[in-house]
C-alpha cells in the first residue's frame, strides 16, 4: 500500500506517520529528510522546482521498493499534497504497481498550528528551515482539494485515538 501524509505544516503529518510506520510496520520516506540529504545548506532553496525533484525521488523510492514487494506499506511524508498534480502523480505510480494508495490529511486549528511552528522553532527540531505561520497560512490560501478518496484527521484531538482512526482506516483497506 502506498499512503500519502497530506496536510499543511505542523498539523501533525509527521507525528502519524512515525507512529504508522512502527504500528503497520511499513517504510517511512520523508521529502524534508530527502532533501537534507540531496542538497548541502547552501543549495536548499525550497522552490517548487526542488520540492517537486524531491518529492519524485522519495516517490522513485517507493516504487523500488513497492516493486521488490506489493506486500510492503510505504508512507510518504514531508509534502502538503496541497496541489492535485502531486496527489495524481502518486495515484498514478499506485495504479501502476497494482497497489492500494490511501491519503490521510491531516488538519488542525489555526492556533495549534501556530503553537507547534513556535515550538519547532525554538527547539529547532524540523529538518525544513522554511517551516514557520507564513508559510502555512500561503499553503492554506491555495491547497487544492484532494479528490482521491481520504481520511481525514483532527490533530487537535489526541494522538492515540488519531493513530487508531487511521489504524482503522488502512486495515480496511487491506
Amino acid at each position: 500500500m502506498l499512503i500519502l501524509m497530506a496536510g499543511l505544516p505542523a498539523t501533525g503529518k509527521s507525528t502519524i506517520a512515525r507512529r504508522l510506520a512502527l504500528d503497520l510496520p511499513a517504510i517511512l520516506l520523508d521529502k524534508d529528510s530527502i532533501r537534507a540529504a540531496l542538497f548541502p545548506p547552501s543549495e536548499i532553496d525550497y522552490s517548487v522546482d526542488q520540492d517537486d525533484l524531491c518529492a519524485r525521488a522519495m516517490l522513485q523510492a517507493a516504487q523500488y521498493v513497492l516493486r521488490r514487494d506489493r506486500a510492503k506499506h510505504v508512507i510518504l511524508d514531508g509534502r502538503p499534497f496541497s496541489r492535485a498534480y502531486q496527489v495524481t502523480e502518486c495515484a498514478q505510480v499506485a495504479q501502476g504497481l497494482g497497489v492500494p494508495l490511501r491519503v490521510i490529511q491531516c488538519y488542525c486549528s489555526d492556533d495549534a498550528a501556530r503553537a507547534r511552528l513556535a515550538r519547532d522553532s525554538r527547539e529547532g527540531s524540523h529538518v525544513a528551515a522554511n517551516r514557520d505561520f507564513r508559510l502555512y497560512q500561503a499553503l492554506k490560501d491555495r491547497f487544492e482539494p484532494i479528490a482521491q478518496e481520504k481520511l481525514l484527521v483532527n490533530t487537535d484531538e489526541a494522538l492515540e485515538a488519531c493513530l487508531q482512526s487511521c489504524l482503522a482506516y488502512l486495515r480496511s483497506a487491506q
